[in-house]
This record gives C-alpha cells, structure tokens and sequence, in this order.
C-alpha cells in the first residue's frame, strides 16, 4: 500500500486546477506518509482509560480583559445591519516558545447565551478555517471584487456560536517565535494545541465554559477533530478542572481511514463516468489497497486513471473551474454577491481580501503575507493510518457522531465515507432513506448506532460552499410508507 499510495498521490498533481489548494495538502501528505521506508509509532492508538499517563503541565496565561480588546468593531466591506458580535485575536498556547494561534469568533445574533458553541477546523493539512469562515459557514461572503462582503443568510451562526481556528501554529495568521515549531508539525502536536488553545479560550470567554460544545469540520480535519475530542476526553477524564462540556463531533468528506478512501475514491471515479471500464479494472487488479505490493502495472493504470479525468474540480465534479485566474481580481468585477452561486476563483478573491492590510488590523491580526494552506507536507510529522478507533472510542463515552458527505466530491467521496463505516461494523438502527428540504430529497442518511451518515444532494467537497441552504437546515426523515405513524427523526445541523 504505502508504494501504491504514493504513485496515486504523484499522478494527482497533473489533474488540480489552481483552486485546489487544499486538495493537493491530502495528496502529498498521503504520499509522504507512506512512501516512508518504515512506519512510525502511531501516536493515536486508543489508550485503555484503565491505564494513566503521565500528565504534562498546561500553559494558562492571564485572560482577563482580553475578550473586549479582541472585540471587531467593523470588517472593511461588511455591509450594513450587522446584529452580532464578533471577535478575533491571539491565544498563547506555549509562552517559551512565543506560539500563538489565530482565532475568529462570532456569537449568534439571538439569544447567544443559550446556543451551543461550536469550533470548525479546516483541513489539509496545513489549510486555514478562514477559508470555512469566508466562503463556506460564516457569517459573511467576500464579493468577486475582493473588497466588500455579503450576508450569508445561512450562517451556522444563526443557529451556534461559531469558532473558527487557524491550527497549526504557521497556518494563516497563527505563528511562533520560534521557527524550528514550524519544522516539526503534526496530528499529535495540533491536537494538543488546539487543547491547550481551547482551555484558554474559555478562560478569556468564561461565560461559555457550560455551554454544549461541538468540534466539526471536513477533509483532513477527518483527523482533527476526532483527535481533539479524543485530547478533550481523556483530559476530562483526568481532572474536574477545565472540563469541556464537548457533546459530539461532525466531519465532512473526511479522510478517516487510507485504504477505505483511496479504495473509494477510484470506485467513485469510475461510477460518475470519469474513468473508463478498463482502467477502473486494472487498478483493481494490479493495485494492492492493503499492503506494499505495487508494480508497474498499477503505477501506469493509476496514471491513466488520473489522464482520463481531464480538467475538472475534484472537489465538485459538476462545477466550473476558475479559468480567468489575471482577471480575478479588479474593480470591474461585480460587487453584488449571491449566496446562491460559488465564484469558481474563489481562492484568489480570497487571498486578495485577507492580504489587505485594513482587513488584518480589523481582525486584530500581525501583518502577514497570508495564504489558504501552508506548505507543511514534507516534514508533517505524524498522521495516523486510521482514525475509526478513535470514532470507535467517541462512540463509548457518549458522544454524537455524525459523518456527511457532499455526493458531487471526487476526493473523499462519499463511497470512501461508506467504506470507512461499513469496517467499523455498527449495528444499523435506522436504514438508508431520503431527508427532504421543501418536498424535495435533500440527500440520503442511515443511522448506526452511535453515529449518523448524511449526504447533502449536490454538493462538493466543501458542503456549505456549494449547497448552503441544504447544510443548514434542520433534517426530517419523512415517516415511511409503512410505518405512516412513526415520528420524524429530528437531525441539528451542528
């Protein structure tokens, strides 16, 4: 596996368009990861609780009056009629090494005090959560001009107050004064970041310490955020001081197992009509999805595999790519913003407004030459093979699992998302039926015990990107034909 893994993640490059950044953080990783001649010790194997590990100090630095001066006044751009608040700023989480990461916060504009807190991370790794906050679930869009925002009225703010992170430490505006933290980054060493951040964070915010908490978020963050539960759990478990009252996670099209996606990812390729019958076949044949077993044979059918698709977005195989990258940007372009339709550039726009220095002094952050992701690939210390243990481990202790999946994703489809599932064997509670949004399937869901799949009809890799309505609203499962009387299951989006 670790050969073949690493020729697919070769061939990958030659097919991405410049918006998808992102994508091409998983493809290195899993290409650097296992092209190692021997693996390293997993630091994710699940720990027994009956046994104790030695517990390592916690830095908590001064919060007090911290909250008001990360306080925005205004975004350059927003428009008019803003109702909430919004916050973002720095939270030291190794005062030695002068590391510190970024946040954005925004409250919900009603009734905040009895909502639940809710954290997102973007993946990569290496990828910034400003990319969620600006162009997937929060609470503004950028126009394509690059200069002025827009509602978006689907904001999962309406319904949580949404925390948005910057991890690791040299990811968007996050930092450390201390360079050799940027040589040795990781799965173990963000998760405890993001802990020691967390803790911290609440201490400048004490007034959500009770609040129900929910850590959620897509891609690569299939390892984050079950990884942070996972830290949070175990530290509960250890102290009655600085307990997160977290309730469960939520991850989507989420790498969460090597041979379950890369073995999904290429039935999905040829299921959508974008590789023909006789590649699709000889990957199959020649390709060893579990061990080290490759030849020539799967290197040559991986890469025609990757020809056959052409130009397209792999992160929605139904939506254009951005093919005028030197226009993209200019006073031209229209300033008037649908949340309905998803600019194809919208990494440049992107890029362009949180490079502008007004932007960064209203987010109260250093000057910095920001971009999406970081490029960390090379030296990622640590990523574990799979993550269904931990699933597995969130299950037992009560928390709420849910796993969505945009259906038009060709890089973590939603046949890796099955695949991933089908291995941890979960008893079926509730079978595979439609959710419905104004008498219309909305996409499909199956609930196992302890955890809930969901798909979202029509949307990409990036669910509230492409279908915000549908990754905002609450869920119905309509009651069935043959049980008429049976109540509706009543799903959160959060």
């Amino acid at each position: 596996m670790i050969k073949v893994l690493a020729a697919f993640c070769v061939l990958a490059l030659s097919g991405l368009t410049n918006a998808d950044t992102h994508a091409r953080k998983l493809y290195n990783l899993v290409k650097t990861k296992h092209s190692r001649e021997s693996p390293e010790f997993d630091p994710w194997s699940v720990i027994d609780d009956s046994t104790t590990d030695e517990d390592s100090p916690i830095f908590i630095g001064p919060q007090e009056g911290l909250a008001e001066l990360d306080k925005i006044s205004e975004l350059p751009g927003q428009p008019e009629g803003v109702d909430f608040n919004q916050y973002s700023g720095y939270v030291t989480v190794n005062q030695d090494a002068g590391r510190a990461l970024f946040y954005y916060f925004v409250e919900s504009p009603k009734d905040s005090s009895n909502k639940p807190l809710v954290l997102w991370l973007n993946g990569g790794p290496g990828c910034s959560s400003l990319f969620g906050a600006m162009t997937e679930l929060g609470p503004f869009r950028i126009n394509s001009d690059a200069k002025t925002l827009f509602r978006n009225k689907y904001a999962w703010s309406n319904v949580a107050n949404v925390l948005f992170l910057e991890c690791p430490a040299g990811v968007g505006f996050s930092y450390s004064n201390t360079t050799s933290d940027y040589d040795h980054p990781g799965d173990k060493k963000t998760a405890d970041d993001s802990y020691i951040f967390l803790i911290n964070w609440l201490e400048r915010f004490p007034q959500y310490k009770t609040h129900d908490f929910y850590i959620t978020g897509e891609s690569y963050a299939g390892h984050y955020v079950p990884q942070l539960a996972y830290t949070i759990l175990r530290n509960n478990k250890k102290t009655k001081e600085n307990v997160i009252n977290i309730k469960g996670i939520a991850i989507g099209n989420a790498w969460i197992d090597d041979e379950a996606c890369t073995r999904g990812m290429f039935d999905y390729w040829w299921s959508h009509a974008l590789n023909s019958d006789e590649t699709h076949d000889s990957i199959f044949k020649y390709c060893n999805f579990v061990n080290d077993s490759s030849s020539s044979k799967c290197h040559d059918s991986a890469r025609k595999a990757w020809g056959e698709l052409g130009k397209i977005n792999v992160y929605n195989i139904y939506a254009p790519i951005c093919l005028n990258h030197e226009e993209t940007v200019s006073n031209s372009r229209s300033s008037n913003g649908s949340i309905d339709f998803f600019d194809p550039c919208w990494e440049d726009i992107l890029v362009s407004y949180l490079s502008d220095s007004a932007v960064q002094k209203a987010f109260h952050a250093r000057p910095t030459s920001w971009d999406v992701c970081r490029e960390y690939i090379p030296i990622w210390n640590d990523s574990a093979v799979s993550i269904l243990p931990i699933l597995k481990y969130l299950i037992e202790n009560g928390q709420r699992v849910w796993v969505f999946s945009g259906d038009t994703d060709a890089r973590v489809p939603i046949t890796s998302s099955r695949y991933a599932i089908n291995i941890m064997n979960l008893p079926i509670e509730k079978a595979w039926q439609p959710w419905y949004l104004n008498e219309e399937v909305g996409g499909y869901l199956e609930e196992y015990k302890g955890l809930l799949l969901i798909t979202i009809r029509g949307a990409g890799h990036s669910v509230p990107s492409f279908q915000p309505l549908r990754a905002f609203v609450d869920v119905y499962i309509v009651p069935s034909r043959d049980n008429p009387c049976s109540l509706p299951l009543h799903v959160k989006p959060i």
